[in-house]
């Protein structure tokens, strides 16, 4: 046998193909942390390159012939120190015995014994996984799995283990099949890692709900009544100065992240640069070259404890990224950060500059696009290691002059005097001031004798008294109720930029034409640019909607400086209505029929037939969907974008609160108002050009299929459904006197069949059968 010394040494039998395991520290506690080393490939599965599963706590405990490794219940804790009162909180809730081992032999207080057959378990639920995604029936078949050696290893202070699984199923998905070379086996590698904890050197810092960092959440039960029992402190890295009564001073142990070796130039250097950004707010936090970043050093191990990594992770299909780590679950320090960058969101960043501004007249100019799609890449580069740096979201930052990399940033398009559009601006460069405040927050190092609580606190206040915002997205989404807490939006106010926006697609429109793809590339594939550019308002218009019903509040404590809860007033509500309509009108739906006339059904070598898609297509989530078979559909490209803005103004938690501010406050509009707003700017015009017509039509059918979900909707309150009863009534009543004055056959044939699901509808909902609106094509992560 081959013996691997180390943390936990253990002896490798090739014959038998078996780890023994050494066993010499009794319960003496250490991280165990697994992950998926080897992953599918799938981004709607989820189980990717390096993506790291459970962090826990653990510990060897030996029972006669047995070694247990127990996992004890950090969640509940007693830190007062009296050990009956530990012993209470220890016995009242159930700790977990993750693995039993046999002893195999023993000699001085070490014991040995088989380690395979727990290395070679589905610790990171692979099969759970693909059952909940129902991709399969899936079972480790025991014949095509073994221990992975290449990646099997050892070093003072952690032993890394992996193991290659085959699974065996039946019944593969459609994810699975689009990416497995033989669905029905699919093979990956699990490792895991036995770590050990850190010193207690360790200072815990309060955590504050305002600070945008992440909490390390348990429950004391020795703390004093009249004290909170839950304990929150944040998660961030050990850092310290080697003088702290230094005011500008070098770190003990700089913070280093390392950049995966397979990534491609440029792409590369821009991870590093953006990732390094960092260390501009330690810089402003008191530290100097505190933070830096670096490509990883060859014959490196990307899942190794010493590195905080940022991955290259390839997929099937764009995705998000993640930033995240190993914490010790008894502080929240970050032992290791890791960040996982989808390798195609780059190409989609592409791919929407290419949609507004392309040329090309000679297929060679492509510099300005593939700059801006590298200022992307910086800043999700900084954005993500953030997260590992232990801090959150801050969807606010473009009011105050996109102070913050941990927003999602939209692209920034200025319209140029000569009236083109500009990406020189596109992104920030440079961390901003939002960042510099709470890594000073979470990291500043203070001098012995300082209230470390207190002087932490002062940096938030002094931030909120200088006019900084801070929104987490929770308010965010299609039912959005905080209008300054949005993605993907720039300026200070989301109607003025939907404003602004609607300007800068029509022009990116007005000017779309076949040299928007390369000479030789197939016209088909012109619709690629076209979704990005025709969509190009959406994250605007879902934050413009947050304006109605819509409420101004920040995440106060109390003493503060911040503003209490106010409704949004009854003018700016009403004047997003206004602009958000403008997103139907069939003048802005429309599709210049120069690009119509040039697109062809595309051939099965450059993806999917076109279908009336409910989800994303497995291949291809970036082309329409439609009604029409193969050729484009334009009209179902509208009803994407229409049915977009349709279900946000009516979706039921909006329609609960425009009830309930009415209620409380006259001068905001009440829910009959938006809904007869919405019925006048589609059901009530007409059109004479047949096109637009067709668009009206379209729309108003989105309006009847949205209303009669409302009315029907349990969860909403009968409040809301009485009033989407009450106007279907109205409209019913309108549509049976158009009945008999349109002249136009269409809109007399679109008005009786209106009228007669109504009516049907009321007889007897469960017989209405309307048409499914068609799903839009994926618009986040950009």
């Amino acid at each position: 046998m081959t013996e691997y010394p180390g943390y936990y040494s253990f002896y490798w039998d090739e014959k038998e193909g078996k780890v023994w395991l050494e066993v010499d520290k009794w319960d003496e506690e250490f991280l165990y942390v697994n992950a998926l080393s080897a992953g599918l490939g799938s981004n709607d599965v989820g189980l990717d390159r390096n993506q790291l599963g459970k962090t826990r706590i653990v510990y060897f405990h030996r029972v006669g012939p047995k070694v247990l490794l127990f996992q004890p219940n950090y969640g509940y804790r007693a830190l007062s120190g009296d050990p009956d009162e530990v012993k209470d909180v220890d016995d009242a809730f159930a700790s977990a015995v993750i693995w039993g081992f046999k002893v195999e032999a023993e000699e001085e207080g070490r014991v040995l014994v088989d380690a395979t057959e727990f290395l070679m378990r589905d610790e990171k639920d692979v099969i759970t996984r693909l059952k909940q995604r129902e991709e399969g029936e899936y079972e480790v078949d025991p014949s095509k799995s073994a221990i992975w050696m290449p990646e099997t290893k050892n070093f003072p202070l952690n032993t890394e283990f992996e193991a290659l699984l085959t699974y065996k199923g039946k019944g593969p998905g459609g994810y699975v099949s689009s990416v497995a070379v033989e669905p029905k086996l699919l093979t990956m590698r699990q490792h895991h890692s036995f770590i050990q904890l850190p010193d207690d050197g360790f200072e815990i810092r309060l955590w504050d709900p305002r600070s945008m960092f992440g909490a390390n959440i348990y429950n004391d039960y020795s703390a004093p009544v009249d004290q909170p029992i839950q304990k929150k402190f944040i998660r961030r890295h050990r850092l310290k100065k080697k003088d702290p009564d230094e005011e500008h001073g070098e770190a003990v142990e700089p913070i280093v992240y390392y950049v995966d070796r397979g990534v491609p130039e440029p792409i590369r250097s821009a991870l590093v640069e953006g990732a390094a950004w960092w260390n501009q707010a330690f810089e402003a936090a008191g530290y100097k070259d505190a933070f830096r970043c670096e490509v990883l050093p060859e014959g490196a191990d990307n899942l190794d404890i010493r590195y905080n990594i940022i991955n290259w992770v390839h997929r099937s299909t764009r995705g998000w990224s993640y930033g995240g780590g190993i914490n010790d679950p008894r502080t929240g320090e970050i032992i290791k950060g890791q960040v996982a960058l989808g390798s195609l969101r780059i190409r989609h960043d592409f791919m929407i500059a290419q949609g507004l501004v392309a040329d090309y007249e000679d297929g060679t100019e492509t510099s300005e696009m593939l700059e801006m799609a590298l200022a992307r890449i910086r800043q999700l580069s900084v954005h993500e290691v953030g997260h590992t740096l232990g801090v959150g979201h801050n969807y606010a930052s473009n009011v105050n002059g996109r102070s913050s990399v941990m927003d999602y940033p939209a692209m920034w398009v200025k319209i140029g005097e000569n009236g083109k559009l500009d990406l020189s601006d596109a992104y920030e460069t440079g961390v901003g001031e939002w960042d510099k405040v709470y890594i000073n927050f979470g990291y500043r190092d203070y001098p012995e004798g300082v209230d470390v609580d207190a002087e932490s606190k002062k940096i938030l206040d002094e931030a909120f008294e200088g006019g900084l915002l801070f929104a987490p997205g929770q308010g965010s989404g299609a039912a959005g109720d905080h209008p300054l807490d949005n993605p993907w939006v720039n300026g200070t106010d989301p109607v003025d930029e939907l404003e602004r926006i609607i300007k800068v697609r029509k022009i990116a429109l007005d000017s779309f034409s076949e040299r928007r793809i390369k000479p030789s590339t197939p016209m088909a594939l012109l619709e690629e640019p076209l979704v990005t550019t025709y969509l190009y308002h959406r994250f605007s218009t879902e934050a413009a909607c947050s304006k109605i019903g819509g409420l101004y509040y920040s995440h106060t404590i109390r003493g503060d400086t911040q503003k209490d809860p106010e409704i949004v007033s009854g003018d700016e509500q009403r004047r997003a209505l206004e602009v958000v309509l403008r997103t139907v009108d069939p003048e802005f739906l429309a599709m210049p029929e120069r690009v119509l006339e040039v697109i062809p059904p595309r051939l099965r070598g450059l993806g999917p037939i076109r279908s009336t898609m409910r989800g994303p297509s497995v291949t291809n989530r970036d082309v329409f969907p439609g009604r029409t078979g193969h050729p484009f559909d334009p009209l179902g490209a509208a009803e994407t974008a229409a049915n977009y803005t349709i279900e946000r103004l009516l979706h039921p938690e909006r329609a609960a609160r425009v009830v309930e501010y009415h209620a409380r406050k006259e001068e905001t509009p009440s829910l009959g108002e938006v809904i007869d707003t919405l019925i006048r700017a589609t059901w009530k015009k007409t059109y004479e050009d047949r096109y637009h017509a067709e668009l009206g039509r379209m729309v108003d059918d989105l309006v009847l299929y949205n209303l009669m979900k409302l009315a029907s909707n349990a969860e909403a309150p009968s409040s809301v459904r009485s009033v989407a009863y009450l106007k279907l009534d109205e409209l019913k009543e309108w549509l049976g006197e158009q009945v008999k004055k349109a002249a136009d056959e269409g809109y007399r044939a679109h008005y009786l069949f209106a009228e007669e699901l109504i009516e049907l509808y009321q007889e007897n909902p469960d017989a209405v059968k309307l048409t499914e609106p068609l799903a839009t094509p994926q618009g986040a992560p950009i």
